[in-house]
């Protein structure tokens, strides 16, 4: 009997296409450094425009709800017009918008450019996961590149407490906006050199009641979770959150009636790919709530500056890129379900780590526990979203990877609403006000810090020592849930995720005649 013919390595992928993925790396570094490196300018905003408290959460918000409301259908637009035609597009969208924020004179215009640099974001991350599945075709180098993708939106995270703490030190609360336009410029110059058109071959029409649906379902959704996380009264967001649901019904029952829908429901069919997207939300979900209140912590409880702040951040988020880095080889030995739910494992731990932490002196702990979650969370972020893109025709890319980024926005909304009140719960209960304190310092920590600054100091002691212990025992509650949760998603992705082994052969990467419907240009092009 002959021994079965191992499968020939794959070849390298081309200069080209490395070069590529670099360009590709730069939108996905930004975005991710422009979501976290606004908080640290509101209070030198605030200071400058005025704003209400309404309107300077809008200024932070309305960035993230456009992105959230306009994944699906920017990731089904660049199916249907071209990726790389939609990427330039947003590219220079988000250059323009960007430096209009920079200047903004008011805070209603601020919003304005906020929001337009959503939408203009929201063509950015589809669009950059969708090329890079079509231009590494062969399995073991698209996990590779999608990884490299994962570290840098990760490494962006990192370094964006960072980078605003320099550059509001040096220049006003602006030049945080103005990152953004020489790194769309670079991909503007560099984007048609080195990035491959894709299209779907027959793309069908835009439908857009579909669009309109979509952003009826997503949209209320997000803001009812925020709402809920900032202590409203749970009546309104929860109604909100129900009629968006409502609208994503309506949306389904549309799109299984359509002949060209805006997103094909179909993709759920592929084995994995909707346990890859809970096991995504999931993980979300628990870092996005979580991570809101340890950069309290830091700040807040420990009483650290916003810069120093961010360097204790630092080592974890940096350590979560290298384990994002390694996900891909450590799969290939001992498989992909196992690489995911284990490092949901080592999560949990991490978690439990912050169940157990101090308020007195407890950064080092806090820090140790969000290292070990970091470190477990890095390989499933970049393995699930190689699964999604994987289990995609290439001609659907685009649709699948704007599923994966809608399940991680809306993952952390829901972590944050779930998780915020949770712990804002806790501290309520456990605080304890002095007489003569007003009122508000029993509602939030940030509050209790504020109130305290006006106090003589024995009395604002006796404010701060039970409202930073009030605080620290919600996070550690978070901690437990967030550690139970996650041992729960560990056990679920060994099992769902899991795939049974295929036998190597000479063909096994090739794709089927016909199966590919994707608009390559020349090699010169």
């Amino acid at each position: 009997m002959t021994a079965p013919r191992p499968a020939a390595p794959a070849a390298r992928p081309d200069r080209r296409a490395v070069l590529g993925l670099a360009v590709l790396a730069l939108p996905t570094l930004l975005l991710s450094v422009d979501m976290s490196v606004l908080y640290l300018a509101l209070p030198h905003l605030a200071a400058d425009l005025d704003p209400t408290g309404p309107q300077l959460l809008w200024a932070v918000d309305a960035y993230g709800f456009m992105v959230a409301g306009f994944l699906v259908t920017m990731g089904t637009l660049g199916d249907r017009v071209g990726r790389r035609r939609l990427l330039l597009i947003g590219a220079a969208a988000f250059g323009a918008a960007s430096a209009a924020a920079a200047f903004a004179p008011t805070v209603e215009f601020l919003i304005a450019t906020r929001a337009l640099m959503g939408v203009a974001g929201a063509t950015l991350m589809p669009s950059t996961l969708g090329l890079i599945g079509g231009m590494f075709p062969d399995p073991r180098h698209r996990a590779a590149a999608i990884a490299v993708w994962s570290a840098c939106f990760m490494g962006g995270t990192a370094l964006g407490p960072v980078v605003g703490g320099v550059l509001l030190h040096w220049f006003w609360w602006g030049s945080v906006f103005l990152l953004g336009v020489p790194v769309m410029a670079l991909l503007l110059v560099c984007g048609p050199l080195l990035l491959p058109e894709q299209r779907a071959d027959h793309p069908g029409r835009l439908d857009l009641a579909s669009v309109a649906l979509s952003l009826a379902a997503v949209l209320p959704v997000v803001h009812g979770l925020k709402t809920l996380a900032d202590g409203h009264a749970p009546a309104v967001p929860l109604l909100t959150a129900a009629a968006g649901l409502a609208a994503g019904a309506l949306f389904v029952r549309r799109q299984l009636r359509l002949a060209d829908p805006l997103l094909d429901l179909r993709l759920f069919r592929a084995p994995g790919f909707g346990a890859a997207l809970a096991v995504m939300a999931g993980g979300a979900l628990a870092m996005g709530g979580t991570f809101l209140l340890i950069s309290q912590y830091f700040q807040l409880v420990a009483g650290y500056p916003p810069l120093t702040a961010g360097l204790w951040l630092l080592p974890p988020s940096l350590a979560m890129v290298a384990a994002t880095l390694a996900a891909p080889p450590l799969a290939a030995r001992v498989g992909r379900a196992s690489v995911i739910g284990g490092g949901m494992f080592v999560t949990a731990a991490g978690f439990a780590v912050l169940a157990l932490a101090p308020a007195q002196d407890g950064a080092p702990a806090v820090m140790a526990g969000l290292l070990l979650a970091s470190v477990g969370l890095g390989p499933g972020a970049a393995l699930v979203a190689d699964i999604v893109v994987g289990s995609a025709p290439p001609e659907r890319a685009g649709a699948a990877a704007s599923l994966s980024e809608t399940s991680g926005e809306l993952g952390i909304a829901l972590g944050i609403a779930l998780i915020g009140s949770l712990s804002a719960a806790v501290y309520r209960a456990g605080v304890t006000v002095p007489e003569g304190v007003p009122e508000e310092a029993g509602s939030t920590l940030a509050q209790a810090v504020d109130v305290a600054r006006s106090l003589p100091d024995a009395t604002a002691a006796a404010l701060l020592g039970p409202a930073r212990e009030a605080f620290t025992d919600g996070l550690n509650l978070a901690g437990g849930a967030g550690a139970v949760g996650m041992a729960l998603f560990g056990a679920a992705a060994l099992v769902l995720l899991r795939t049974p082994a295929k036998p190597a052969g000479p063909d096994e990467s090739a794709a089927p005649p016909g199966s590919v419907r994707v608009n390559e240009p020349a090699p010169d092009a």
